[in-house]
């Protein structure tokens, strides 16, 4: 498994094959999914003919970006993944007109059982300050449910800045409320990084 970047608390490494049983737990409980698609478990089947070959990808094609499992130094548990990958890879997006090709999209999904210890923070601001300083990121950008208020504070942590609201698509998220499809973009230029 290979190191990607490490943090006080945290390693971000190349997820592997061996990784399956990982992503099924995290993808499995329904407070973890509740903003993603409204509380369902992802398939087993799924992560491991289209979500984990996914992930996979990214190693190939890109030498700094992708999605990497986050492990928690202290006990060597996975307790999530962090991606970091040019926001145009997101469908959603694309479909919306929210991304332009210069611009990086974070993300983060933690295990609740680490929720409220800082760590989507922590590695969020280890990959914003990695791109900026040594991969030449000009812009990041981040989106989240406007119910989804702990993910929105994180991007407010790490310095990110409310740029735009949209609502996602019946189609794109079709086991979500309608109130709930409301969303906001937030952004931040190297120019303007902490």
């Amino acid at each position: 498994m290979k190191t990607f970047l490490e943090t006080e608390r945290l390693i971000l490494r190349q997820f592997t094959q061996a990784d399956t049983d990982n992503l099924f737990t995290l993808d499995s409980d329904s407070l973890v999914m509740r903003f993603i698609n409204g509380g369902y478990p992802t398939a087993y089947t799924t992560i491991q003919e289209k979500i984990l070959p996914k992930f996979l990808s990214y190693y190939d094609k890109y030498e700094n970006y992708g999605i990497w499992a986050a492990i928690e130094k202290s006990s060597q548990e996975f307790i999530g993944w962090f991606h970091f990958f040019p926001a145009i890879e997101n469908a959603f997006a694309v479909e919306l007109n929210l991304v332009t090709e210069d611009e990086i999209a974070l993300g983060y999904r933690i295990k609740k059982a680490d929720w409220g210890k800082g760590y989507a923070t922590e590695g969020s601001l280890s990959l914003i300050n990695k791109g900026f300083s040594e991969w030449n990121v000009k812009r990041v950008i981040a989106w989240a449910l406007k119910v989804n208020k702990p993910s929105i504070r994180v991007m407010e942590k790490v310095g990110l800045k409310l740029e735009q609201e949209f609502t996602f698509t019946q189609t794109q998220l079709p086991n979500l409320p309608v109130n709930e499809l409301p969303a906001v973009k937030y952004g931040m230029d190297k120019a303007n990084s902490l």
